[in-house]
């Protein structure tokens, strides 16, 4: 069940276990990522330097992979030069991309045997459930797949093909009307209030952008998200959305003084090389005294390279930019340069904070981040609050800020300006603050 040389879960126990976690999947609405991994000329490796150097490459690779997986994934050994990791609840297929990429940069360095140093390459085939296939034998066959057109291709990565290219996508309709949608006036600015736990006070609100579909109505970002980083449509939609941050932060009551609005980046726009300049463009367009900018930064963002990630963060902390590192505790980050990260505040994904009532495990994961992010003089913000004993469960313990249904849903910018002046902090939850108001 276990294979000796590497210690991983064997052929055998693995594709079990693959069947158990697809099952899961169903029931849970829960996605999961699988990618296999091929170790390049493996066969040339054992024949150059001989069958005991093969293994310790093996053991190599095998090493590398559990420095990729997170709590909760699954390794195994499926070939004599195969593995396979089974990543358990991730977001999209850019999230399964983050773990092959840092997988192929640490595989970077040469392998250390006695003998030599060997370097050692890697292919991978990645597939979702249930976007590319919605059985544990179907998920494995078109993960095969996308790795033999990798290697047809001689591409590091392959990517299996969603279920509804098999015929005309779905979404057909979507990608042709995108494009068009900022000039059509058809994108929608909506505001999350953020919330300060120990007076109740709004801090602020994160934009979030909606589509008014001329066919489909009012659509959100996971429909529309994925076409249009498919069809290169992100960087003018975040344009667009700095823009219109800034523009009605700028027209904010001032009842609660001065307030932040944080702004989404995706991975792709952070790793452009015209990013600050285009962040800096957008806030002297738009910029008021009253008024801060937060970017909200994904954890898996920093993941492909950290020094530039780094430095272009530093560069916007310097010109009084504030960052956020969002869905904190999901990604693939090392805490080893955690004390260097440039960023104001860890925003708590919102899995943990909806599972506190019901998981333990999730009170000591946010109690962690808590403790670690305020050692390091950081805000914690905590996303998906929805009821009161959360909010006040989340206040004893010492975190910041806070955002959720609890508080308010998403709303237009003219319903959160209005919001703004006849918000009252619930009197049980912050008391002090009600009588002052």
């Amino acid at each position: 069940m276990i294979d000796n040389l590497t210690s991983l879960l064997g052929r055998p126990r693995f594709l079990e276990h693959l069947d158990e976690m697809v099952r899961h999947s169903a029931e849970f609405k829960a996605p999961l990522g699988l990618l296999i991994v091929d170790v390049r000329r493996f066969r040339k490796i054992n024949r150059n330097f001989g069958h005991e150097t093969g293994d310790q490459v093996l053991q190599g690779v095998a090493s590398v992979l559990k420095q990729v997986a997170r709590s909760g994934d699954s390794i195994g050994r499926i070939g004599d030069d195969q593995f396979a990791l089974l990543l358990d609840r991730v977001a999209n297929i850019g999230h399964a991309q983050l773990a092959a990429m840092k997988m192929q940069r640490l595989l970077d360095l040469p392998i250390s045997t006695p003998e030599r140093e060997v370097r050692c390459a890697v292919t991978i085939g990645i597939s979702l459930c249930p976007t590319h296939a919605n059985t544990s034998g179907k998920l494995l066959l078109s993960a095969e797949q996308a790795l033999a057109e990798a290697k047809q291709m001689e591409q590091p990565i392959g990517f299996a093909v969603p279920l509804e290219e098999e015929g005309i996508s779905s979404d057909w309709d979507i990608e042709v009307s995108l494009g068009d949608s900022i000039l059509n006036s058809e994108l929608r600015a909506y505001y999350q209030p953020k919330i300060d736990l120990a007076s109740g006070r709004p801090l602020g609100a994160e934009a979030l952008v909606r589509w008014q579909n001329a066919s489909r109505g009012l659509l959100s970002p996971a429909v529309f998200l994925p076409v249009a980083e498919a069809i290169g449509f992100l960087k003018p939609l975040t344009i667009w959305m700095l823009n219109s941050a800034l523009r009605h932060s700028a027209e904010w009551s001032q009842r609660w003084g001065k307030l932040s609005v944080s702004v989404n980046i995706p991975p792709h726009i952070l790793a452009q090389p015209d990013f600050v300049d285009l962040v800096m463009s957008a806030e002297k367009l738009w910029m008021r005294e009253h008024v801060d900018l937060c970017l909200e930064v994904l954890e898996q963002s920093l993941v492909a390279d950290v020094d530039v990630a780094f430095e272009k963060l530093s560069a916007l902390r310097e010109q009084g930019v504030k960052i956020a590192i969002d869905d904190f505790g999901t990604g693939y980050s090392s805490l080893s340069y955690f004390r260097d990260i440039p960023t104001d505040e860890l925003k708590i994904d919102q899995s943990f904070i909806r599972g506190l009532r019901q998981d333990r495990a999730n009170i000591h994961i946010v109690s962690l981040i808590m403790d670690i992010a305020h050692r390091f003089g950081l805000q914690v913000v905590a996303e998906g609050v929805e009821d009161r004993k959360v909010a006040a469960y989340l206040k004893h313990q010492g975190c910041d800020q806070a955002q959720g249904y609890y508080f308010a849903r998403p709303m237009p910018a003219d319903e959160f300006a209005s919001w703004l002046k006849t918000y009252q902090p619930d009197p049980q939850l912050f008391p002090v603050a009600s009588a002052d108001n």
